[in-house]
């Protein structure tokens, strides 16, 4: 059920009041005296947060306490400064008006900061992967969650939804699994996706991912209101505010509609630029995930972000090891990386894209090419290309679409394909 929603038409954003308007209806009321969870994204994602953060603050002043929860799955933690610059508040505001909300960080790894909820059989992990089952998917997934979802009487989610390489679309449930879950599930469910691959998933809003979270999320018996937001250049041009089913897939519908670009016919060479949010190749490869779909075979992607210097501060050591590989060379080598992660895996077939293996070696279907500040012998430690990004002069790749080159200035969140 959607208690209150607001669409801008197209090209158009939600005002401030309308957003307000649309707040109050949903919320106003609902949460006296209770103690509400709020899970927000971390700075990796586009959304007005601080003026949505002041103002579910106010509207929600009547419950009995209110605390929000970065949902950061395995990405960094945040610093009291960062927490604070996330929300839009300063340190003085932290300790004043402030004082009493609490803002804190998901901790993924940390056993004592997690609850067992339950455990999803082998046989049902098999029956959704369906086709795409593979034995190392093998075993049942025990679900873990964040302590703290268990011990309030509501969680909000607040967050955007775009196309992803995982679940198909974000947002909804996938704050809970992987925002703030356990690594098991997290490392499970995505390598069921990296098993269906990018293209097969990102955009679509049923896929079997999606259903493991919902599947997951079932085991959670804190009541929860979604309240789902289709973001555009930062603003707002759809807010839905609901269950969390309901609200997320009519988010989802239209981030369907407003976050995919439809192209006539694929490109040779991409110089896909990824915004200052992603700090880290773990984020950036966005730029890669949203533009597969459109690059020819043979073809190549390069990642501009002459910004970024580190791979993964949580993963890297295991990323240097194993290299980006398309997802049959890790199969085909099986017993060599088996004791990698299976989420660290899957990030890395996920950057490097489709391929085959013929004859014992590796031919991925897309050259891809990093631009930034991670060294020439850093790149070919990690299976990728390099080129100097004080070289690339970004008017060479504008208005060449008719040669097959395609520049995209801010990629990331919007998910190009082929087609009407």
């Amino acid at each position: 059920m959607i208690f209150s929603q607001a669409t801008a038409p197209r090209d158009q954003f939600l005002n401030s009041e309308v957003i307000l308007e649309t707040l109050h209806k949903g919320l106003d009321s609902h949460f006296q005296s209770l103690k509400i969870l709020v899970l927000i994204p971390d700075h990796t994602r586009s959304l007005p947060l601080p003026f949505l953060f002041t103002s579910l603050v106010e509207i929600l002043h009547e419950t009995r306490q209110l605390d929000f929860m970065v949902a950061l799955g395995t990405h960094p933690p945040l610093s009291e400064a960062e927490l604070c610059r996330l929300v839009g508040i300063t340190q003085a505001e932290r300790n004043t008006t402030y004082k009493n909300i609490g803002l804190v960080n998901h901790v993924w790894n940390d056993p004592l900061s997690l609850a067992y909820l339950g455990t999803i059989p082998e046989s049902q992990v098999h029956a959704l992967a369906g086709e795409y089952w593979h034995p190392s998917l093998a075993g049942d997934i025990e679900v873990c969650i964040n302590k703290l979802a268990l011990e309030y009487d509501h969680i909000l989610i607040l967050g955007p939804t775009f196309p992803h390489e995982v679940a198909g679309f974000s947002g909804g449930y996938k704050y809970l699994f992987p925002g703030i879950s356990g690594p098991e599930l997290i490392n499970r469910s995505h390598w069921l996706g990296a098993l269906i691959g990018v293209v097969n998933t990102i955009g679509f809003k049923k896929t079997p991912v999606r259903s493991l979270i919902h599947l997951a999320a079932g085991m959670l018996k804190t009541p929860i209101t979604l309240i789902g937001l289709v973001v555009e250049d930062h603003n707002l041009s759809g807010l839905f505010i609901g269950d969390a089913v309901t609200a997320w897939e009519a988010a989802a519908d239209l981030s369907g509609k407003r976050h995919i670009r439809w192209v006539e016919k694929p490109y040779s060479r991409v110089l896909s630029c990824a915004p200052g949010m992603y700090d880290e190749l773990w984020t950036a490869a966005k730029a890669m995930y949203k533009l597969e779909p459109v690059v020819v075979t043979g073809g190549e992607v390069i990642i501009y972000t002459p910004h970024l210097e580190a791979v993964s501060r949580a993963h890297g050591q295991y990323i240097y090891e194993t290299g980006y590989h398309c997802l049959p060379f890790f199969l085909a080598n099986w017993e060599r990386y088996k004791h990698i992660p299976l989420g660290v895996l899957a990030h890395c077939t996920h950057l490097r894209g489709a391929g085959i293996m013929d004859g014992g070696y590796e031919q991925p279907n897309i050259k891809v090419t990093l631009a930034s500040k991670i060294p020439p012998e850093d790149c070919a430690r990690l299976n990728l290309g390099y080129v100097d990004p004080a070289s690339i002069k970004i008017a060479d790749w504008q208005g060449r679409e008719d040669d097959g080159i395609l520049y995209v200035p801010r990629a990331g969140e919007i998910l190009y394909r082929i087609g009407a």
